[in-house]
């Protein structure tokens, strides 16, 4: 048994620096390719996405094929079990109630002067949203999209998806985009779609906000078409930091960093640990699990690039590397989580106790499974319904408040050198002057 599997270390080691202050790489060669596809699109509109689905293989469709008809979702119904339609159900009531809680309102607040200040809250208008194909179905992502984006009250949700070799979509996927209220599904998936939601074509009407994961095409796609729409945030590998103390059962450790281990070859599962003890268990498990999982070949060369189990100090120590890794996905496996919760500053979302793994929250506890990588949460947030949202300020002054304020907005114009601002003031406190 090759217990060797995830790599073992001590604080301190120089082979942290790689992991715990990863950074994207620059990836200038699709960078590039990235944007001859964009401006493919862009210039070609539906005959370009259907030619460079074909030329990334795809299947060869015509762009009167791109949209999923309602007859194909009637069939996926059919091709589905009722177990996979229940669970479904249940993890899309979890999902709305915990997003419903994020909705925010209009305010105006005047004052005594006659002022109204205020700002007032909408949704956007039309959103795509990006759920992978591939190497597996991603259901529990079509929620995660959709749900926030509904909850906003965005009239328009698209959906674009990878195809399959044949042309269709997976089942599950087409449910899920049914029971979360997706109006429309196209199957165009790479650095194309973002193309075909950024810029429009004469089947893909343009929308405002892209939002979902996808591969380096996809994120490098979202990212040059950032300004022509808005997008949620640049996704990278997933990533699984644990901490834990000598109550952790090392089966149940060892078990969460599989999980995270099998998503792709770059993902990153670590362990922080002060127990030498619970350390050795969980490497001598994890060889042991992994060698019974199906996605094995994936998992060891994930492990091998990304994984690893740090024996600290102390819990102390712990909770500091794990800010500087500032996890998408950070477990508490100590005796009490919730004291420590106060140390966690940077963590997308965090699992309290040994009966919270992070697979609950990716599939059916609420909370969006869409969290910052790469060490983004150290500023940024989940996907959640503001992502969804749009604010504009409001302001109301009266004669009088302005009158009361208006000498010292044009001294603050007038230090900045801008005097038609001064002037829009002093025009209107002039003539309240000459009135009186």
């Amino acid at each position: 048994m090759d217990i060797d599997l995830i790599k073992l270390v001590k604080a301190g080691d120089p082979c942290l620096d790689g992991i715990l202050n990863r950074t994207a790489g620059k990836h200038e060669e699709i960078a590039a390719q990235v944007a001859r596809i964009l401006a493919s699109v862009q210039a070609g509109g539906d005959e370009a996405v259907c030619e460079l689905t074909a030329r990334f293989g795809g299947p060869r469709l015509t762009p009167g094929e791109l949209r999923v008809t309602a007859a194909e979702v009637e069939k996926a119904y059919r091709l589905v079990d009722d177990g996979f339609i229940a669970a479904l159900r249940l993890a899309l009531d979890n999902i709305t109630a915990f997003h419903r809680k994020q909705l925010q309102y209009s305010w105006f607040e005047p004052d005594s002067q006659g002022t109204l200040l205020g700002q007032i809250v909408r949704p956007l208008r039309r959103v795509g949203i990006y759920v992978p194909g591939g190497k597996a179905t991603y259901p529990s992502s079509v929620l995660m999209n959709a749900v926030p984006a509904r909850v906003a009250g965005v009239k328009e949700i698209c959906m674009v998806t990878p195809p399959d070799h044949d042309g269709t979509i997976s089942p599950y996927t087409l449910v899920a985009a049914a029971e979360a209220g997706v109006d429309e599904i196209y199957k165009i998936g790479g650095a194309q779609a973002v193309a075909a939601l950024a810029y429009g074509t004469a089947t893909v009407p343009k929308v405002d906000k892209i939002t979902g994961p996808g591969n380096i095409y996809v994120t490098l796609a979202k990212q040059q078409v950032y300004g022509q729409v808005d997008i949620d945030m640049l996704a990278g590998p997933s990533e699984v930091l644990i901490i834990a103390d000598d109550t952790a059962d090392p089966s149940f450790v060892a078990a969460d960093l599989l999980s995270q281990a099998e998503h792709d070859e770059l993902a990153s599962a670590v362990l922080l640990t002060p127990c030498a003890n619970l350390a050795g268990k969980v490497q001598t498990e994890v060889a042991r699990q992994a060698a019974l999982l199906s996605r094995r070949e994936i998992i060891e060369q994930s492990l091998k690039n990304n994984g690893i189990i740090i024996i600290t100090e102390d819990l102390n120590q712990a909770f500091e590397l794990a800010d500087r890794f500032a996890p998408e996905h950070l477990e508490l496996m100590i005796s009490e989580p919730f004291h420590w919760l106060s140390r966690v500053k940077n963590a997308g979302a965090v699992f309290l106790g040994r009966y919270s793994p992070e697979p609950v929250g990716d599939y059916l506890a609420g909370p969006n499974h869409v969290l910052p990588t790469g060490g983004t949460a150290r500023f940024y947030s989940p996907l959640g319904v503001d992502t969804f949202m749009k604010k504009s300020s409001l302001i109301a002054y009266t004669r009088a408040a302005l009158d009361e304020v208006g000498k010292a907005i044009i001294k603050l114009a007038e230090v900045e050198g801008l005097s038609a601002h001064a002037n829009a003031v002093r025009v209107r406190i002039q003539e309240d002057e000459t009135e009186k």
